[in-house]
């Protein structure tokens, strides 16, 4: 069974119809590159799954039964997480800090309460070595390279413990040892039975870590296709308008 499943999804901004009757499913342990031009409507795709944006019409249903996001914390408490392409880090913070931004660990009563510092460092380091990351708890964020950036935001989500992680461009703007250390943690999601969703314009990203590809053109659903039934000459076919929809 699909853990996320779409069907017939359109979305309108007034005369601009962004998702025009798109169908999208993943399952466990499955990785999916969505790839599109500017203005496909990968963002708006990602938006209505993370729970940021509502479809005008459509269905969507979470491990088989209907599911509304109404805000972010709808899709949060059904496993889905997002990380964006500017991360949403804050600089002048620690990697732990960043880690448990929003959901620090407290202890006391009432309003007299203090954060459990060392268990939170404690618990992030324990993800980033799950995540084969060499970043401390205790880094400032302002002198971490792109790559340790990207750790903690996966961390971040990884506290939640997701079923579904949406990820958005994460390797623009890095080295390129850095996106092997990136790619590298999405196949470790990926293989600990985590659903990914990818964005990416980097093609072999795509093709080196997810299973299948999606992509979309003009708000409309052109392909979707399994990685080893397909190439990038195509998929860059597709994108351009080089291809018809296959």
């Amino acid at each position: 069974m699909n853990y996320l499943e779409m069907k017939n999804i359109a979305k309108n901004f007034g005369a601009i119809n962004a998702l025009q009757g798109v169908d999208f499913s993943i399952k466990a342990g499955e990785a999916v590159g969505l790839m599109g031009d500017n203005g496909a409507g990968k963002s708006t795709l990602m938006k209505i799954i993370a729970g940021n944006l509502r479809p005008s019409s459509g269905e969507v249903s979470v491990q088989g039964k209907e599911a509304i996001f109404s805000s972010p914390l709808d899709a949060r408490r059904l496993g889905i997480e997002i990380v964006y392409q500017d991360l949403a880090l804050c600089d002048n913070l620690t990697a732990a800090a960043n880690v448990f931004l929003g959901r620090e660990l407290r202890s006391g009563f009432g309003i007299i309460h203090r954060l459990k510092h060392k268990a939170m460092n404690e618990r992030a380091a324990e993800l980033f070595k799950e995540l084969k990351s060499e970043t401390r708890p205790k880094d400032l964020v302002e002198r971490m390279s792109g790559g340790q950036r990207q750790a903690v935001a996966l961390a971040r989500t990884r506290l939640s413990d997701p079923k579904l992680v949406l990820l958005d461009e994460p390797t623009a703007a890095i080295s390129v040892r850095q996106v092997a250390e990136v790619l590298a943690r999405i196949a470790h999601l990926r293989d600990t039975g985590h659903a990914v969703i990818l964005v990416s314009h980097r093609m072999g990203d795509v093709f080196q870590v997810c299973d299948r590809v999606v992509v979309l053109r003009r708000g409309r659903k052109i392909a979707d296709k399994p990685i080893s039934q397909s190439s990038p000459e195509e998929v860059t076919g597709l994108i351009t308008g080089a291809l018809e929809a296959v």
